[in-house]
């Protein structure tokens, strides 16, 4: 009897921790497994299915062309895995599954609430999770099903061994905002106000920390840059009591003068704040996923698309 070849979801999930780490021994390390087992179990997975998944380039495994199709559905079956056991386990009564979002420390509060307030609002009945970190350890978690996807300022970075794609919501042209008595003191015209005056700047995970300056630098004024902050709004509290002007997205300006009572000095086009979905999933499924999305395409908070 030729019958069905069903898949082995033991041998799919050791396929896709061998191509999440690049190799069978640092895969095998994870699994506490040796790398013999492990090898072997991958074998017997290609000759069941017929095909090869992987092929050696020096010391590295490297996914074929196949072996890339493969993970990229093995990736989806294992997040969709992922959400019917938060439905079983979580919203068993029919209530409500988790929807949980890493948020990069960088990404302005503003902007992230106004990408996720569509999460509240799709039909089915969901529970939003937040939780905000560096990228890094937040790939990570999305790599591991963890998350079901991520906000970031940038796309997945070049040379990360994690999997997943990086889908452009939009961008925003930055602002530099200070507190009024501060703002009082500097002289008139923009950007010349800002020669020489106290500066603070997101952290050197912000794509702002080397953009800005270096606009700065261009325009011929002196940089006086006093403080260095990984959490956004630490800097606009800092910002608020006076200590410095800094920088926010132009989308976001009625929120920050609103909630910090600052005033904006003026704004450029040459710096811009991009946003990014990034998912493990190569089509986005989720319904969440998808209004988040959608929303910001549509224009909805005045982050406008770009394509990248």
């Amino acid at each position: 009897m030729t019958g069905c070849r069903l898949i082995n979801y033991k041998h799919l999930h050791y396929f896709v921790s061998v191509a999440r780490a690049g190799g069978v021994s640092r895969a095998a390390e994870r699994l506490h497994l040796t790398p013999q087992t492990l090898s072997g179990q991958i074998a017997q997975f290609e000759e069941r299915l017929g095909v090869a998944l992987f092929r050696r380039v020096g010391r590295r495994l490297e996914l074929t062309e196949t072996g890339k199709l493969a993970l990229s559905y093995a990736e989806e079956i294992f997040q969709t895995g992922a959400e019917l056991e938060d439905l079983l386990q979580n919203g068993s009564d029919g209530r409500f599954i988790t929807f949980r979002v890493g948020i990069a420390d960088v990404v302005p509060k503003f902007i992230a609430h106004r990408l996720l307030a569509p999460v509240l609002e799709v039909p089915a009945a969901l529970r939003l999770i937040c939780q905000e970190d560096r990228l890094e350890r937040l790939l990570a978690d999305l790599a591991i099903h963890r998350l079901d996807m991520v906000l970031a300022d940038r796309p997945i970075p070049p040379g990360t061994e994690i999997k997943g794609y990086s889908h452009p919501l939009g961008e925003s042209a930055v602002a530099l905002m200070a507190a009024p008595a501060l703002a009082a003191r500097l002289p008139s015209g923009f950007p010349a106000c800002l020669d020489g005056a106290p500066l603070l700047l997101p952290g050197r995970d912000s794509t702002l920390h080397g953009t800005l300056p270096r606009w700065l630098e261009r325009q011929g004024l002196r940089l006086r840059i006093i403080g260095e902050f990984d959490d956004s709004a630490l800097m606009k509290a800092f910002g608020e009591a006076g200590a410095g002007v800094f920088p926010a997205p132009a989308a976001s300006v009625p929120d920050v003068t609103a909630h910090y009572r600052v005033v904006k000095l003026g704004e450029t086009e040459e710096v811009r704040e991009r946003f990014f979905l990034i998912s493990a999933e190569r089509r986005l499924t989720h319904p969440a996923a998808r209004a988040v999305s959608e929303n910001a395409r549509a224009g909805a908070f005045g982050v406008q698309p770009q394509a990248g």
